[in-house]
């Protein structure tokens, strides 16, 4: 559809002809950086202290704890047999194997290796399984609420971000405990001055915690191979080139110079306009929908596939900078119907496998769904607010922006595969199956209205430990019992730290949503104490995971060296040990200003994905379930009582239960 090469003369020609004014610009720094932080990004990762080993009995400790609201009193006394077994035999060897694993490697932590290695075994399907998905709100300015405008501008933002953090001028993604001391200029004139090498320790005396970095140059030109029984991440930065996808049909447009550097606003804005304008048909037969399937049986297509000859349209997709999806779904403020597309689509016109995807629909509606292997919740996160930001305050493109066709012309190609019968008949079979998926998915929003974090903190309780007993109550309420909680935590003030899990499902959570439920003769100031408890019980739990202390990669850690010694300790062998790990609510906060939407998949089939959000005056959940696995009507009717029961005492009122 376009020419595969023009000659570059045209476009010397159309430069000589541009201002030279503006030529200086768009090679000025201005253009082509987003930050120039005097403190370069990578300045604390030299000096980030080592992820902890906790100690073995605190572990197993921490394990019964949370092992204790879910088991009868029988259940939980043999429990404690197995475990205090573990601690003093098999436990001893493990540990100190364990530590003299991570002496040899103090370049990284003990559960960076082991947590790729458990993604990348996987052989489910990366959507709704893994990818997660966050929406921008709209630009504030209507007008440039456009496809191809905010197409053009998130892009742009998109690569000054990666140009400032290759360049090292990103600003150091620091967790300041106390902003208004820390987050200062005096703060990083000291710490910059400091050697890397003590750094940290100069943010530690501010009580700020510089974190983590490393997941981030997997941000761009990364892509998640499949491979049969282990896939692999594949990260090559020498490419100049995004894809773009628009109804199954692949693109390749180039973005930056020779050089590296960005191109002209014009050039970038008038190239994605010439592939939003392609009249091409819809893919009949849409590659892309092969990473919705079986890692192993993607991996067993994508080998025939490249036998095809078409290896070189995989490299061109596996290192482009990033992947920009053109939706051509019908423009919705639905939220129901944006968590669907944003979460799952329909498959044909997306590619699973890239680090993260830019969608932006007709109406300028745009979020991202992102690969989960390469890196956690930190720096997506830090990558959305940053460009939102960019883009908005300082877009390169606007509503008025001419676009010089002719100029971008040599800089866009079409990628096409070439396919025979079989290749073909994966392609069926993968729209048969992620379509029967996809309908067995079902989604439930809550938006509660009569409180938020500002009553919480009135009553010196943690808004998000109110948010995680809402969710054990509401499934008290549902069931009856008591089901394996989890809660993502990002342990990323450590180097390469990567998440723990935080268990909200407490001996203290349990005793309160019994108390409610049977409404026994307990004062409101009774259940106030009690929510109380359950706050600085979560607290404390929070506060473990973040510092490298909790149970779960420890254990995990162990189980996995375990398995390699072919000795398999009955700790982990228990069906309880199964069933702790069988998450049946899965939970993550999704707090930014700039944050419509953001949900993920549930983790079991019978289970809950829960993503949540806290405002000042509301709160908010989108709850994901399989149909016919799980009650996701019932859950998300009983978590609004469950929050009305909790505002009943927060504000001294009635329960409504």
């Amino acid at each position: 559809m376009f020419p595969s090469a023009h000659s570059k003369k045209l476009v010397e020609v159309w430069i000589s002809f541009w201002p030279s004014r503006l030529i200086s610009s768009i090679s000025s720094d201005e253009y082509q950086y987003l930050q120039k932080s005097k403190t370069p990004t990578m300045h604390f990762q030299p000096s980030l202290p080592r992820l902890p080993i906790p100690e073995l009995s605190k572990s197993c400790e921490r394990y019964l704890n949370a092992q204790k609201p879910l088991r009868s009193e029988e259940e939980f006394s043999l429990l404690v047999k197995r475990v205090k077994e573990f601690e003093s035999n098999a436990g001893i060897g493990l540990q100190k194997e364990l530590k003299q694993l991570d002496l040899k490697n103090k370049h990284t932590s003990y559960i960076s290796a082991p947590w790729f290695e458990m993604y990348l075994k996987d052989r489910k399907p990366l959507p709704i399984n893994y990818n997660p998905f966050l929406v921008f709100i709209d630009d504030p300015k209507i007008e440039y609420n456009d496809q191809l405008v905010r197409s053009a501008n998130l892009l742009i933002s998109s690569l000054r971000f990666m140009r400032s953090l290759r360049n090292n001028y990103l600003e150091p993604e620091v967790y300041h405990l106390n902003a208004k001391k820390s987050d200062t200029g005096l703060f990083r004139t000291i710490t910059g001055a400091l050697p890397s090498s003590v750094s940290w320790y100069g943010a530690y005396l501010f009580k700020a915690f510089p974190l983590d970095m490393s997941q981030y140059k997997n941000l761009f030109n990364t892509s998640r191979i499949p491979g049969y029984g282990k896939d692999r991440i594949f990260h090559d930065p020498s490419s100049k080139h995004i894809i773009i996808m628009k109804n199954g049909n692949v693109y390749k447009l180039n973005v930056l110079d020779e050089n590296g550097q960005i191109l002209d606003p014009v050039v970038i804005y008038s190239g994605l306009k010439l592939i939003l304008d392609d009249k091409k048909k819809p893919a009949e037969f849409p590659v892309g929908i092969l990473t919705t399937e079986d890692r192993d049986i993607w991996s067993k297509a994508r080998e025939h596939l490249e036998s095809l000859g078409n290896a070189e349209v995989f490299k061109m997709i596996d290192n482009s900078i990033l992947n920009l999806i053109f939706d051509d779904e019908e423009p919705t403020k639905d939220y129901k119907t944006l968590v669907q597309r944003y979460l799952h689509s329909n498959g044909l016109t997306r590619w699973f496998d890239k680090s993260f995807s830019l969608i932006v629909g007709r109406d300028g509606t745009a979020g991202l769904n992102f690969e989960h292997s390469w890196g956690d919740g930190v720096a997506i996160l830090r990558y959305f607010t940053d460009i939102y930001k960019d883009s908005t305050n300082n877009p390169q493109v606007h509503p008025t922006s001419k676009y010089n066709l002719s100029s971008a012309e040599n800089l866009v190609s079409d990628l096409v595969f070439n396919l025979d019968n079989p290749s073909k008949e994966f392609i069926v079979n993968a729209k048969n199956k992620y379509s029967l998926t996809c309908d067995s998915l079902d989604i439930e929003l809550l938006e509660f209205l009569k409180f938020g974090r500002k009553l919480c903190k009135s009553h010196d309780i943690s808004p998000d430990s109110i948010m995680q007993l809402a969710f054990q109550l509401a499934y008290y309420k549902l069931k009856k019992s008591f089901a394996s909680t989890y809660e993502s935590c990002s342990t990323a003030a450590f180097k390469h730290g990567r998440t723990e899990t935080v268990r909200p499902c407490t001996v203290e959570t349990k005793k309160l949503c019994e108390a409610i439920i049977k409404k026994d003769t307990l004062s409101k100031a009774d259940l106030l104490r009690m929510m109380k408890e359950c706050s600085l019980k979560h607290g404390q739990l929070i506060k473990e995971a973040a510092m490298g202390q909790g149970f779960d990669r420890h254990l995990f850690a162990l189980n996995l060296l375990a398995q390699k010694n072919g000795k398999i300790p009955s700790i982990f062998s228990d069906p309880l040990y199964q069933q702790l790990n069988h998450y049946v609510i899965s939970t993550s906060t999704l707090n930014s200003d700039f944050l419509m939407l953001g949900a993920f998949g549930p983790v079991v089939p019978e289970g809950y994905g829960i993503g949540y959000s806290i405002w000042d005056e509301r709160l908010g959940a989108i709850v994901s379930f399989y149909k016919n696995k799980a009650d996701g009507r019932g859950f998300i009717s009983c978590l609004e009582e469950a929050l009305f029961d909790l505002y009943g005492v927060l504000n001294n009122n009635k329960l409504v239960s």
